[in-house]
């Protein structure tokens, strides 16, 4: 069965995951979330 899910994030929002991450006022939720908006970030192999 193949799996077709094939969403990807858009490249600014991937840029703001990173920005979220490298925050240390950041909390651990948002840390996660954003962890997995870069999962799904364009160009990741």
């Amino acid at each position: 069965m193949s799996n077709s899910n094939k969403k990807e994030s858009s490249n600014q929002l991937a840029s703001l995951a990173s920005k979220v991450l490298k925050s240390n006022a950041s909390s651990n939720v948002a840390k996660k979330l954003a962890g997995s908006v870069l999962s799904q970030a364009k160009g990741k192999k």
